[in-house]
C-alpha cells in the first residue's frame, strides 16, 4: 500500500476512499451505487466525498468500505501505518486476527520497561 499524500488538507476520510476505490478498480458512480446511493446522484456524491466538499456519514461510510473491501475504520485513520494494518486486519479470517493479536501484544514493552 502506498503513503497517502494530502498537499491540499483534505480530510483523510477523502484520500483513503479515493486510494480505496482507485485500488478496487471501479467508477465513482459504480461504488455509490454498490454502497446504496440513488444512482442518479451516486457518481457526483461519491465525487464530493473524494474531493472533501462533503462526508460521509458514519453508515455510508460503512457500506461503501464494505463495497471496497476494507473497515471503515480504514477511512478515518490519519497514520499512514495504521491504515494498512487496519486494512490487513480486516482482509484476514478469525484465525489470522487472533495470532496477530497475539503477536502483537508479545511486542509490547514490559510495565516500567
Amino acid at each position: 500500500m502506498k503513503r497517502i499524500e494530502n498537499p491540499t488538507d483534505l480530510p483523510v476520510i477523502a484520500l483513503r476512499l479515493r486510494e480505496a476505490r482507485m485500488r478496487a478498480g471501479i467508477s465513482q458512480k459504480t461504488l455509490g451505487i454498490l454502497a446504496g446511493i440513488d444512482e442518479f446522484s451516486a457518481s457526483t456524491r461519491v465525487n464530493q466525498y473524494e474531493r472533501g466538499k462533503h462526508l460521509p456519514d458514519f453508515l455510508t461510510a460503512r457500506n461503501l468500505a464494505k463495497v471496497l473491501g476494507v473497515p471503515a475504520a480504514y477511512f478515518y485513520a490519519e497514520d499512514d501505518a495504521l491504515a494498512e494494518l487496519i486494512a490487513l486486519f480486516g482482509s484476514m479470517k478469525s484465525a489470522e486476527r487472533k495470532r496477530l493479536l497475539v503477536f502483537a501484544d508479545s511486542l509490547r514493552l514490559p510495565s516500567g520497561g
